[in-house]
């Protein structure tokens, strides 16, 4: 246990030993991974019959997970994730306006729940990008052909957002699918020298992920928005930018993925330079155009 104390890079690396590893791992290893992987600060924290029981196998599976990964037994494999909780527990600062609304009644108590539930979702969500890695993807973008954007049922809202805005920093954006027809349809032409952005988040979109695949054969390099990067073992994505979901209801709360989105939307704006400028110059000047033209046909 002292060695894996002192190794401050043990849980990233066993992270990236599970990503590795994932396809050869049978369904039940599959299961656990994946929950490893979404749930670190969880599996950090919780006992061995507890993991057990979120994850829906026996402790044995979480034995056989440690040794199938090189760890001597099971809390060996959740130690370094343990530690990492020390210094890395996110936490959101409650203001007095949290306190007010609790002192609201029944309703009050739900507005504060889902508000500091916002908040932290914001911060986990932006912590997890770091600074390069949020660089990277916008030169990516920058720097490709054609970029294609697919996103189904709720995620279609912030992909919607997304290509409204970063057209002005991406011309060739392209928001697929368009009309009636399937992502695939839209990538027949798409190859090398293109990327495709793909929001897909639990219950993964078998549409999307499709897309994702056949992008990938083509050749296309693929950036990732989701709330996990263990999707599918069937592509690797280049990049994937994680936000958290969590909510207080029974669906998932998007505001971390938008957070997300807003922090690549100031990055492509600013590395766009003069030609971004212009384009937003341009489309501001045709917004008011066709205002003042109704106007004027108005009091006519």
């Amino acid at each position: 246990m002292d060695r894996i104390a002192m190794d401050p890079t043990l849980k990233n690396k066993t992270i990236s030993n599970i990503k590795l590893m994932l396809p050869e791992m049978s369904p039940r290893l599959k299961t656990v991974a994946k929950y490893i992987v979404d749930h670190t600060s969880d599996f950090g924290l919780d006992p061995i019959r507890e993991t057990a029981r979120k994850c829906g196998v026996s402790t044995y599976t979480l034995v056989r997970m440690a040794k199938t990964l090189g760890f001597d037994g099971y809390e060996d494999l959740r130690e370094p994730f343990r530690q990492a909780l020390v210094s890395s527990t996110a936490s959101v600062e409650r203001p007095e306006w949290i306190d007010n609304l609790r002192a609201g009644g029944e309703l009050g108590e739900v507005k504060a729940a889902a508000a500091v539930n916002t908040l932290a979702l914001v911060q986990r969500s932006l912590e997890r990008q770091t600074p390069e890695q949020m660089e990277r993807v916008a030169l990516m973008l920058l720097n490709a052909r054609t970029i294609y954007l697919t996103a189904v049922r709720a995620s279609y809202g912030m992909a919607y957002y997304f290509h409204y805005v970063g057209r002005m920093a991406l011309p060739s954006l392209q928001l697929i699918p368009r009309h009636m027809n399937s992502a695939i349809d839209e990538l027949n032409y798409a190859g090398e020298g293109d990327v495709m952005i793909a929001l897909t988040f639990t219950p993964y979109s078998r549409e999307t992920i499709e897309a994702c695949k056949f992008a990938r054969k083509r050749g296309v390099k693929l950036i990732l928005i989701s709330d996990s990067d263990v999707i599918s073992s069937e592509f690797t994505p280049e990049e994937t930018l994680i936000a958290s979901v969590i909510s207080t209801h029974h669906f998932g709360c998007y505001t971390g993925v938008v957070a997300i989105i807003e922090n690549l939307l100031a990055l492509l704006v600013h590395l766009g330079g003069a030609k971004a400028t212009e384009r937003i110059k341009s489309y501001e000047d045709l917004r008011k155009d066709n205002n003042a033209y109704w106007i004027a046909n108005k009091k006519h």
